[in-house]
């Protein structure tokens, strides 16, 4: 395990260089880069919205028209051009769903407005011959309709069905001011059969009114006094000059080909995702500042390898990153500094083996070989595991959940290559080199060596206590339930900042009740100009929830910015709900089958069942401090999930390695107690290394990341306990015994182990 070939060195570190090269880009400013050779890399690193800031939204095309969707994304990619955004994100989605994500972004109502809106403009001639009443309570003529005013009380017009002109004949539009009446126009230019037709009809119809009709709702409806030769015109209405600029807008680029509806809306300023970037990078370096620390004060110089290989494995994240254009999200840096807090695991795990082994009497040479082979299996399931959870979660989540399980994805795989040729390259090296006669020594132990915890004796206290929890936890669920938030139940969340001074909680709540939007919370932050505004479901379609974010930005935009808007309406929030369950129960699942595969059916279900009371105890933690459950609820039971089989697995690796040795000569229960005391040094510093780098996300992340961290925290604490005083004891009681597990192996496996 500790030969190198030279092409395996020169692969390794080629591989590192690679990593370093794509990733160093983003240490130099945009005017640096231009000034380096041409031949180096020169792409960063891709930033989410909520760490760039802009706007991205979820449209839906009207169910019976999904066959336009491909057109609609034309011209929805039109109206954001027309807009000024050169590198606007829009992309099909299934179920006739449209996602557009806009960086940088100064106006969401505007983006909303314009992207929303059909677009169907046309100019209808108006009917004389009989009264609009009359064809109100009857029958219209044939080939005539009636169409009302965008007025309040509307104005009922009857009017030709056949247009004399629409949106195809529209060369140009601009909007501007009509200099006689100093009201908004819109100047448009028509094409050559349009202009023919517009021509012909006002010299025919001078003294009667045309109807200029939007998206079936009359603008206004102009008396033509003489024959408008030529190809131009105006057009004035119901509208002020953002409503112009806005329409003309709408006319150059085109029509949409049917309906859509904003079903999801989520907004975060420049500055609030520029804060976020210089919180995550904090976050980031003090955490691995940490875990790097507490790595040298346990491990001494191999805490110095190992640091090496996390630094080696952070840059290699983010070169991937890079490589495929892949966005860093809030919950990607998250990913990360999480990452950084696990990967010591492997190591961990490793060095753990080799101070183990070189107490059983292994030469120090033999000891680092036996660790590095012998933890190689262990580390294996441990990660698949992890991996399994993360990739249903990038499968089926979005948002924040996406982002997150990308990078803890990406750092599974750069952990394990850093683990099994960067880390034993160095140490190998260092073998060759300084040829040690002992194990390096560390100033800091925090675990005795051998201990003898007679675990198995409490079984009977812990199992009882776990599934009283268990029990407990899901008969609050039923009863008191969950606090879930905007992004499972539906609703408006809007942060408000005040332009000067701080907020008046009183004032906002007296403007906000008169507006009558139903529930509505208010949070202070802990900057006195700033607070947080929830507003419930509406429960009454998409609509309702778009016209709440408009409501209350007409009503504060006077006096305060919006540095975020989140708007979920119900069919978003009713797949949101779906999805995180489903996520939950797939990665269950799946670990299952893996579980099940690699060890034998005790061990698996033993797993699955510690895992199922880890996620329950963090359930009843939500549903008694009434905590808001949201995406980035899920991403941590997640993580959890992946976390707690990672520690369960180490523990039964081992269980299984003490059966096939010594199941004939010990007691299940010896042999249980003694594997978890082996790998207790390894669960206890694990812990403790991620732990450091959750404090770090606690103490610098925003809110969303900050509930996080703390659930994980919890997680990891509740995943511990279960590892040591469930998972053991439940093979107790599901009978496992030696023979199982050597009856399970292939010949030439029982033979080796007997012969050890």
């Amino acid at each position: 395990m500790l030969y190198f070939s030279r092409w395996k060195t020169v692969l390794i570190w080629a591989v590192v260089l690679a990593g370093v090269i794509l990733a160093l880009p983003n240490v130099f400013s945009q005017d640096q880069l231009v000034k380096l050779p041409d031949w180096l890399p020169k792409k960063q690193l891709a930033l989410g919205l909520d760490l760039e800031g802009g706007s991205r939204l979820r449209l839906q095309v009207d169910k019976d028209h999904l066959a336009d969707t491909d057109a609609t994304i034309a011209v929805l990619s039109r109206r954001l051009s027309e807009l000024g955004y050169t590198n606007p994100n829009v992309e099909s989605q299934r179920n006739g769903r449209v996602l557009v994500e806009v960086p940088g972004l100064y106006d969401s109502q505007l983006l909303k407005d314009i992207l929303s809106l059909t677009g169907e403009l046309s100019f209808q001639m108006v009917d004389p011959s009989m009264p609009v009443q009359q064809a109100i309570d009857g029958t219209p003529p044939e080939g005539d309709e009636v169409v009302y005013s965008f007025d309040d009380p509307p104005v009922a017009y009857l009017v030709k069905q056949e247009p004399l002109v629409s949106n195809q004949n529209f060369v140009d539009a601009q909007a501007g001011i009509d200099t006689a009446t100093q009201q908004p126009v819109i100047t448009f230019r028509l094409d050559s059969i349009g202009a023919d037709r517009f021509s012909k009809a006002t010299k025919a119809g001078v003294g009667q009114s045309f109807a200029i009709v939007l998206d079936n709702q009359v603008l206004s409806a102009p008396v033509i006094s003489e024959a408008i030769p030529g190809n131009t015109g105006q057009i004035s209405g119901n509208f002020d000059l953002s409503g112009a600029s806005n329409l003309a807008l709408v006319m150059r680029a085109g029509a949409l080909p049917t309906d859509v509806t904003v079903i999801e809306e989520r907004t975060i300023g420049t500055d609030l995702g520029a804060a976020a970037v210089s919180s995550g990078k904090i976050a980031a370096l003090i955490g691995a500042a940490l875990v790097i620390l507490f790595m040298l004060l346990t491990y001494g110089f191999l805490g110095v390898i190992a640091s090496i290989a996390l630094v080696v494995n952070v840059v290699l994240i983010l070169a991937v990153l890079t490589l495929f254009g892949a966005p860093l999200t809030l919950a990607g840096v998250a990913g990360i500094v999480l990452t950084i807090g696990m990967a010591v695991d492997s190591n961990v795990l490793i060095y753990e083996r080799i101070r183990e082994d070189r107490r059983a009497g292994f030469s120090v040479i033999q000891a680092i070989d036996s660790g590095f082979s012998r933890a190689l299996a262990t580390i294996v399931d441990a990660n698949v595991t992890t991996l399994i959870a993360a990739l249903v979660l990038f499968i089926l989540g979005t948002g924040p959940v996406h982002g997150f399980a990308l990078t803890v994805t990406i750092g599974i795989v750069t952990t394990l290559f850093t683990t099994f040729t960067l880390t034993r390259w160095l140490v190998s090296l260092w073998v060759q080199r300084s040829k040690p006669k002992e194990v390096p020594g560390a100033p800091l132990r925090l675990v005795p060596n051998d201990t003898k915890i007679p675990f198995m004796k409490l079984r009977g206290l812990t199992l009882g206590f776990s599934a009283l929890s268990s029990i407990a936890a899901i008969v609050l669920f039923a009863i008191v339930g969950m606090n879930f938030g905007i992004d499972f139940k539906g609703g408006t969340m809007i942060e408000m900042q005040s332009h000067e001074g701080a907020i008046d909680l009183d004032d906002v709540y007296s403007r906000l009740d008169e507006l009558n939007i139903g529930d509505v919370k208010i949070e202070p932050f802990k900057s006195e100009d700033r607070a947080l505004i929830t507003v419930g479901s509406q429960g009454e379609g998409e609509d309702a929830e778009q016209t709440v974010g408009v409501k209350i930005r007409g009503e504060f935009q006077d006096d305060y910015d919006f540095p975020r808007i989140d708007v979920i309406g119900p069919a978003v929030s009713s797949e949101l709900s779906q999805a995180g369950g489903l996520a939950v129960a797939l990665s269950l699942l799946a670990i299952f089958v893996y579980v099940w595969l690699r060890f034998e059916w005790h061990f698996a279900l033993g797993a699955i069942i510690a895992t199922v009371h880890d996620v329950l105890l963090l359930l009843g933690m939500f549903v008694i401090f009434q905590m808001e459950f949201n995406l980035w609820s899920i991403a941590a039971l997640l993580a959890i999930v992946g976390y707690s089989l990672n520690d369960t697995v180490v523990i039964y690796d081992r269980v299984r390695e003490n059966l096939r040795r010594h199941g004939n000569s010990m007691s299940l229960s010896a042999i249980l107690d003694a594997s978890i005391n082996q790998t207790l040094s390894r669960t206890i510093l694990t812990s403790l290394a991620t732990f450091l780098a959750l404090i770090v996300l606690y103490v610098y992340g925003g809110d969303d990341v900050r509930s996080f961290a703390l659930t994980i925290a919890v997680g990891i604490v509740v995943a511990t306990y279960s590892s040591i005083f469930v998972a053991g004891p439940l093979l107790m009681l599901f009978g496992l015994k030696g023979r199982d597990v050597i009856d399970d192996q292939p010949p030439a496996a029982v033979s080796e182990q007997n012969g050890a």
